[in-house]
């Protein structure tokens, strides 16, 4: 495989899967060229007069769209690790015989491991979306036929609008449709909330398959879902269990340390004067920064501030917010709690806000650039605050990228981060795999002190001589490695067994096969 070193001095591959790629060429440096994809022309013809879509099963709907060897299919991930219908689609296509698919999923959990058996035989020859646990080892250890692709949320839109990935069936899964197939996240046994990552999927697709368990009387509303892009609504008895769109990751912390990393974030935010009367704000369904959402919902109502804007993926601290005033507007793309699934049914001012309008790179303006505070995570930050999500330094792929790269473009970006992960230091010498510049992350708050970017000297002047343990970067990762010891570097193969992109469609790193 011929490789090629990007702006970022990474050696990346210059061909995926068939098809030439761009490398990484610096942030705000590359520019795209052409006209959106478009999808074959439709017509009124070939579908019911009285528009009534509703057919008898998922395998009719597949066979129909013409299911065959080397199609692109995809899904989204509202329900979570609850999900019960996206392994269907490859149980169907074993079953008649398909071969050489390409899974394009907003996000994989842990109830798609059964789709390892079909990476196996055939069924599936890669998946271009996130993966983890046995997933990601399976991928990590070369099991898979093609190359992984691992994008951002945002990253995921501006393939698909851009044709860089061509869907040719879309199977996306609603709680409420009506016969048209109009659809929404609201509403029925398994109310997930909001649908903010189907849209690039519908608009684009050359076909489109709704499966629902609570078909309504048209019109199904407040559509996020137009039935007109649509060709099939099946309904089926269960498309998911609501329960399981919590996991373990969606509950805050009750580490000692990370709470106190939680705490120190907060004050970091109000000494600094980022968190003030009319802020926008961004934080993860992770325990930390669900830990640093309450602790920032106290300051302002100590403050009798409020929120102008919250951004989610929605969780039962930001709904308090907004219930208790301290939140104007909870624009959200992903609900991860239940509830926010209930606030996103009954409370006007919390609004579906698909991640096609708020991520996609390559559009007019990004929803992201509009906040002032952005509190996300990462596996491994460097001396050069670059940051790496997908991997840990044992190089296994055990995460999505998420919104993770498209949040980087707020105006403040805080990482808050255990200085260590079972006795492996997280802040290291080079990322084990770059999923983020460095010139996009401003602050990193660990339980034993906040280091900020050089570059941000407003910061650093904002925050002088207000009793906050201000320390580098290079004392942060000496701290570590007094506890811990360097950790050993891990042996790879020369095998690329994904492509990391950047938010532009570019190539930032690659992830080689561990070496067994």
């Amino acid at each position: 495989m011929k490789m090629v070193t990007n702006a970022a001095g990474r050696e990346v591959p210059a061909e995926i899967n068939g098809n030439s790629a761009v490398p990484f060429k610096g942030v705000g440096k590359h520019r795209p060229e052409g006209s959106k994809y478009g999808p074959p022309i439709p017509t009124c013809i070939d579908y019911p007069d009285d528009n009534n879509k509703v057919i008898g099963s998922l395998r009719e709907a597949l066979e129909r769209c013409g299911l065959r060897d080397g199609m692109t299919i995809s899904t989204h991930h509202h329900m979570r690790d609850g999900d019960l219908i996206n392994n269907q689609v490859f149980d169907i296509a074993h079953e008649m015989g398909v071969k050489d698919l390409v899974w394009l999923p907003s996000a994989s959990f842990p109830c798609n491991d059964p789709v390892i058996k079909y990476l196996e035989d055939g069924t599936v020859n890669r998946i271009e979306g996130s993966m983890n646990g046995p997933l990601g080892r399976f991928v990590s250890g070369g099991g898979m036929k093609g190359m992984a692709v691992l994008r951002s949320h945002g990253g995921r839109v501006q393939a698909i609008q851009d044709g860089e990935v061509k869907i040719d069936i879309a199977v996306l899964t609603a709680p409420s449709a009506d016969s048209f197939g109009n659809a929404k996240g609201t509403g029925g046994p398994s109310a997930g909330g909001v649908l903010g990552y189907a849209k690039a999927d519908y608009m684009f697709a050359d076909r489109v398959i709704i499966v629902t368990d609570n078909l309504v009387e048209l019109p199904c509303f407040p559509m996020e879902i137009e039935g007109n892009y649509v060709d099939f609504v099946v309904v089926v008895d269960k498309i998911g269990i609501p329960e399981k769109i919590v996991s373990g990751t969606t509950q805050i912390t009750k580490s000692p340390d990370r709470l106190l990393i939680a705490e120190l974030t907060a004050t970091f935010l109000e000494k600094s004067g980022l968190l003030h009367d009319g802020a926008t704000m961004q934080a993860g369904a992770g325990g930390t920064s669900l830990a640093i959402a309450v602790y920032a919902h106290q300051i302002l109502r100590k403050k009798g501030w409020k929120f102008r804007l919250g951004f989610g993926g929605s969780t039962k601290y930001m709904v308090q917010m907004l219930e208790e005033g301290q939140m104007g507007y909870i624009l959200d793309a992903q609900a991860f709690d239940l509830d926010s699934v209930r606030s996103a049914e009954v409370n006007p001012n919390h609004i579906p806000y698909p991640v096609y309008n708020a991520y996609n790179y390559h559009s007019k303006g990004n929803l992201t650039a509009m906040m002032d505070i952005m509190i996300l995570g990462a596996t491994e930050i460097d001396t050069g605050f670059n940051g790496n999500v997908v991997t840990h330094s044992d190089g296994l792929l055990l995460h999505g990228i998420g919104g993770w790269q498209n949040c980087l473009h707020a105006r403040n970006v805080i990482i808050p981060l255990p200085l260590f992960r079972d006795r492996i230091p997280v802040i290291v010498d080079r990322v084990t795999t770059l999923c983020g510049p460095g010139e996009l992350i401003d602050v990193i708050v660990t339980e034993r002190g906040i280091a900020i970017n050089p570059r941000r000297q407003d910061l650093i002047d904002a925050v002088k001589g207000k009793g906050l343990p201000l320390v580098s970067i290079e004392e942060l990762k000496s701290i570590a490695e007094r506890i811990c010891g360097k950790p050993e570097k891990v042996s790879f193969d020369e095998r690329v067994v994904a492509a990391i992109k950047w938010v532009d469609g570019t190539v930032i790193d690659a992830v080689h096969q561990v070496r067994k």
